[in-house]
């Protein structure tokens, strides 16, 4: 190949190209797919060059441009850092922020339905010896319940806790995947063996021990437990309801809300599980506990109002990081 005459021939091609890339930011549309097609069409310029010539400059020349015009047509990855941030002020707290009433219901709903249950329990003596014998009971209520959370070195508790919450929390998601129905019963079951314990212990004058040893991680722990229940919850009723948007399009973007709840609940539940391994079983007086636990909860849920609210407002959904990219159309 005559690279001279190459050079000559597509010299115009090569300049024109370098300046649209330097004008990506004021480009017209037609120039933008311009500057596509020329972007495309240098790409095989410098795949010629490579395989028929040995000029370095040329092709070091050539590798560059076609490296700024890539990052002009594709646009510049964002540092992971800022991604990680983002995450935490926008995507993760804005999905949560708008499934607030699902949540506040999945709360109200689970609550009431534990103490219904649990009076039930600690009422009725004739369910308590269908659920355990006497001597069972008394051997849970006076050292198995306490003795649960001091029985095993806190670290490899700890790292217990948070794989069984997040494993909860990840059935509660998995549920959204069947239009949300699975997840009332799942909540049920949850709430059914939360109050029988509770009902046991109350039944014999422990209710006091069983408040003071689930209240300190319980309170993240269920609020977590909520959290993905209603967003699950929210996915199977956009079935239903998708809104202005299209049926898919509204499942689309429920469904990468589900995933970023799941990202985001990973840490909650992490600090969930530090409070149960090292807290619960402490040496420290019982309203010391609680306030620990009420503390990591009214904090969570003041960032997420904080920077939930603040998201919404500026209309973000939390699906910017994850959506497809579309291709506009007139």
């Amino acid at each position: 190949m005559d690279i001279d005459a190459f050079i000559t021939a597509h010299r115009p091609t090569w300049d024109r190209l370098d300046h649209l890339v330097k004008q990506r930011g004021r480009l017209t549309g037609a120039e933008v797919d311009e500057l596509v097609e020329l972007y495309q069409r240098v790409s095989t310029h410098l795949s010629i060059v490579r395989s028929a010539s040995t000029d370095a400059m040329l092709i070091g020349r050539l590798s560059a441009l076609v490296a700024r015009a890539r990052s002009a047509v594709t646009g510049a990855h964002v540092p992971a850092w800022k991604e990680f941030i983002r995450f935490f002020t926008v995507s993760f707290p804005v999905v949560a922020y708008r499934a607030r009433w699902w949540w506040l219901a999945t709360t109200v709903a689970f609550v009431l339905a534990s103490w219904i249950i649990g009076a039930w329990v600690a009422a009725n003596p004739e369910v308590q010896q269908a659920i355990a014998s006497p001597d069972e009971i008394t051997q849970l209520v006076e050292h198995d319940f306490a003795d649960y959370y001091s029985e095993n070195p806190a670290a490899s508790f700890a790292g217990r806790v948070w794989i069984n919450n997040a494993w909860v929390a990840a059935v509660m998601l998995i549920g959204a995947i069947f239009m949300g129905l699975p997840i009332p019963y799942l909540l049920f079951q949850n709430a059914a063996n939360v109050a029988v314990s509770g009902g046991l212990m109350a039944s014999r004058g422990k209710l006091d021990i069983f408040f003071g040893l689930i209240t300190p991680h319980g309170l993240l722990e269920l609020t977590a437990v909520f959290l993905a229940a209603a967003v699950g919850m929210r996915l199977g009723w956009t079935v239903i309801d998708p809104g202005p948007r299209k049926r898919s399009d509204a499942l689309a973007e429920q469904g990468r809300a589900v995933m970023s709840v799941a990202l985001g609940l990973v840490v909650v539940l992490f600090i969930s599980g530090l409070i149960e391994a090292f807290v619960t079983p402490s040496g420290l007086p019982t309203w010391a506990r609680i306030t620990i636990g009420a503390v990591a909860l009214i904090a969570f849920l003041a960032y997420v109002y904080v920077f939930g609210r603040r998201a919404a407002q500026a209309q973000e959904t939390g699906d910017q990081d994850l959506a497809p990219d579309l291709a506009p159309t007139a």
